[in-house]
């Protein structure tokens, strides 16, 4: 039996992005799909109701009364879904024809997945490229667009992943409940890899299929306040989800890398929003504390289990050459096989 697929969109001054995505989209659908655009723009939805009803006219349109964060949005959007697979599309992330097929297909042809991204793509120089075809985690907690840059034919075949990107997730209905959907206090950021390591943790497993291509309007950068969710959701993805024994062998490098980002911090004009991020964290401490402890005794893997789900090396060409390089590549990967060794 073909599943049927709710889409949920978080639109915030989207209208050039679902201009191409949505009518991209219409000609994946099947009989008993849904797409439910999430309006987080000010002022209710008005002509972004216009735009949809152009554009896709089958498509829902729930204004959420203001920016309600990613995450929020995304969360009222699976709680209004009915389809068998809820899927999470960025509003700039075009289907690829054939996507709607493949993204389907996967349901039957991996039945032990809980959730699977697709192939996304991007362009650059002009020609398509891998934006990710997973999210790389690294020990410490920094996560990156995985194969960024690479040909799109070195995705192979689908594979499983630690974990995925938000930008094109599907996930079953049941894994999503089982879950708990994104954790609303993360906003924006790094909440993909949250819930794929609380998904991972409870036993889950989430795959990449590369048949399913979306085209995704694509640039690096991050102001001075996308560093504050960046680094205060880091963190918090750290405190709720690393096993006590990990946490205890990696703090020493999780307060050298703290150090490390002042000096980074205050050359790019974000150290405020750094310090902000640490007070946010403090605040937020009971309840991420709370969190930790509820999730733990969800976890039905081992601290080692969960450590193989990291990475020790910091590969991604975004990051600086410096840290990807030379002593401090060195340093990581040898305090990781010490790490390994423990656990082990």
């Amino acid at each position: 039996m073909t599943p049927t697929v709710s889409t949920v969109i978080v639109a915030y001054d989207s209208a050039a992005d679902l201009r191409r995505t949505l009518p991209a989209l219409g000609r994946e659908a099947k009989p008993g799909d849904e797409v439910i655009v999430l309006d987080n723009g000010p002022g209710g939805s008005g002509s972004l109701d216009e735009l949809v009803a152009e554009l896709l006219p089958e498509a829902r349109v729930v204004p959420m009364g203001g920016n309600t964060g990613f995450t929020g949005a995304v969360n009222h959007g699976a709680d209004l879904a009915r389809g068998d697979l809820l899927l999470i599309l960025n509003p700039d992330a075009m289907p690829e024809p054939g996507f709607g097929d493949a993204i389907r297909e996967t349901a039957a042809a991996h039945p032990d997945w809980d959730a699977w991204m697709a192939l996304v793509a991007c362009r650059i120089d002009g020609e398509p490229r891998v934006n990710t075809w997973a999210n790389p985690v690294h020990y410490t907690g920094i996560a990156w667009a995985g194969g960024h840059g690479r040909r799109l034919d070195e995705a192979g075949t689908a594979h499983e992943i630690p974990a995925a990107s938000g930008a094109c997730l599907a996930v079953r209905r049941e894994s999503w409940l089982r879950t708990g959907g994104l954790a609303e206090e993360f906003f924006l950021y790094h909440e993909d890899i949250d819930f794929s390591l609380r998904l991972r943790s409870a036993g889950g497993r989430i795959g990449l299929e590369p048949a399913a291509v979306v085209d995704h309007d694509y640039e690096f950068g991050a102001n001075a306040l996308k560093w504050f969710w960046l680094e205060r959701n880091r963190l918090a993805t750290v405190i709720r989800n690393w096993p006590g024994p990990l946490l205890a062998l990696v703090a020493p490098v999780l307060l050298a890398t703290e150090l490390a980002l002042i000096p980074v911090a205050a050359r790019g004009g974000w150290l405020g929003h750094k310090a902000r991020s640490w007070r946010d964290l403090a605040r937020w401490m009971p309840r991420l504390l709370r969190e930790r402890r509820e999730l733990a005794a969800r976890r039905t893997i081992t601290a080692g289990e969960f450590a193989r789900l990291l990475t020790p090396d910091l590969d991604s060409p975004l990051l600086p050459e410096a840290v990807r390089r030379g002593p401090v590549r060195w340093l990581l990967r040898g305090w990781w096989a010490m790490v390994l060794t423990v656990l082990r």
